[in-house]
């Protein structure tokens, strides 16, 4: 064991010693890797405690807690916000999402490309929960819901398909020319419409808080994993030419 740590030890010094300095017209691609590395790892840690605490029946002081302070705020106009943005976070938003970034990026860079990536990190995210909710079987809270749901509880789809589908659209956020002030703007809006359809989902007394939480948690675990694989093939293309 001490052997390979020394080994991976080095390894690490030896890349970033070749690999990330200023001169490497590569470095982008390289810092992009290394963070959306870091992220995975520490979204795969949090996504696994808790599937593992879940296991052994101790979330339940955490989920008491935060459902009873999300629904102490239960009133009829946050009622029909959150209605909606339980719907941003839906198949029909993405499609419509979609069909309208698709016409902007073919129309801008005359590519489907980014397109056709932010759909595969959602269509990998959706069929990943339906996999995982049958393995967990969590049943839905015995609240009060606002809205019909059909589905397992553990993790939250549309948590899961949020993070994974705005918080893609976060990454291309820095891979397209734009000003700035645009970008924080778009990133900060972004991030709003993920946490909001997360806290949707525990206000209209759907989900847990750890289904929610794990559901970030797993679409994270999405997005960065693409990412590193998307940013690896382009670095091996460029090489190619």
């Amino acid at each position: 064991m001490k052997a390979l740590l020394i080994s991976i030890i080095v390894w690490i010094r030896n890349f970033v010693k070749e690999k990330l300095h200023s001169q490497n017209e590569d470095l982008p691609y390289y810092i992009t890797i290394l963070i959306a590395l870091i992220l995975f790892i520490a979204g795969l840690n949090v996504f696994v405690e808790l599937t593992d605490e879940l296991a052994e029946n101790e979330l339940g002081p955490f989920d008491d807690s935060i459902t009873e302070f999300v629904l102490s705020f239960r009133q009829d106009s946050l009622t029909g916000f959150f209605e909606f943005m339980t719907e941003v976070g839906d198949r029909y938003a993405y499609i419509m999402i979609s069909v309208l970034l698709g016409a902007y990026f073919f129309i801008r860079h005359r590519s489907w490309k980014f397109i056709g990536q932010t759909v595969l990190v959602l269509m990998l995210s959706t069929l990943s929960n339906v996999v995982i909710k049958k393995f967990v079987n969590r049943a839905r809270p015995t609240l009060e819901h606002l809205v019909t749901v059909n589905t397992l509880s553990y993790p939250s789809g549309h948590s899961m398909s949020a993070m994974a589908f705005y918080g893609f659209l976060i990454y291309l956020s820095f891979q397209v020319n734009m000003p700035r002030i645009v970008r924080a703007i778009v990133v900060m809006l972004l991030i709003f419409i993920i946490l909001c359809v997360g806290v949707s989902r525990i206000y209209l007394g759907v989900h847990f808080p750890s289904d929610v939480a794990a559901g970030f948690m797993g679409g994270l675990i999405w997005v960065t994993f693409c990412v590193i694989v998307f940013n690896v093939i382009d670095l091996l293309r460029k090489g190619k030419k």
